[in-house]
């Protein structure tokens, strides 16, 4: 019996996922203003009632699913885009690391690019605060670039704005891309130009 409440945190923290991605499948074809907590229930097998159990509302729900969909990728955009050696190499790998996300992760891309000015405002609150932290973060790493001497931070942080903007850009356009190799071709191609154009804006900014 000593084991039954790590069995129960278990089950109940299988159940919490389970209503996470019964939601996340809902909201492919709707937006999350409009989902209602029983759809996500009925859709996993549970009681209404034992929804309120893991969240307080959807509005909470939507919440959890942004700490799902980009808490983990800080790790991945400081080190994309922030080096010194902003070189084709680089920008290739970064460009590359964002069309890999987008086929991995298409339902969580979408539900960023619709809630972040959608009309739940504790999710559009917890996408932009996810998105300054990345930004706060990258212009740390700028910060310790010898290219960076000089800098104001407000500067600083414009410019780290203005990667984390660029992921998102590309990861919508690769997210919309028609799927054919000939369109996933022009999207790379017009990311890396686009990261092309900051690095050397960047190079040269204080001139």
């Amino acid at each position: 019996m000593s084991h039954t409440p790590g069995v129960r945190q278990a089950q109940k923290q299988k159940t919490r996922q389970a209503l996470l991605d019964a939601a996340l499948a809902l909201l492919e074809e709707q937006s999350l203003s409009s989902l209602g907590l029983r759809e996500v229930t009925r859709a996993v097998g549970v009681a209404p009632t034992a929804f309120y159990r893991h969240f307080r509302s959807t509005a909470d729900l939507g919440v959890a699913l942004v700490e799902e969909a980009l808490g983990s990728l800080h790790p991945m955009i400081r080190t994309t885009v922030t080096a010194a050696d902003d070189s084709e190499e680089r920008i290739a790998r970064a460009v590359g690391l964002i069309a890999r996300h987008v086929a991995e992760y298409p339902a969580h891309v979408r539900f960023i690019a619709r809630e972040r000015h959608g009309g739940v405002q504790p999710v559009r609150e917890a996408i932009r605060g996810q998105l300054a932290r990345f930004a706060h973060e990258v212009k740390a790493e700028l910060a310790e670039d010898a290219l960076a001497e000089g800098w104001s931070d407000d500067d600083l942080l414009m410019l780290a704005h203005l990667y984390v903007d660029q992921m998102l850009i590309t990861a919508s356009l690769f997210l919309e891309a028609p799927d054919s190799p000939a369109e996933r071709d022009r999207v790379t191609r017009l990311a890396t130009r686009q990261l092309r154009l900051i690095s050397i804006g960047r190079r040269h900014w204080r001139e």
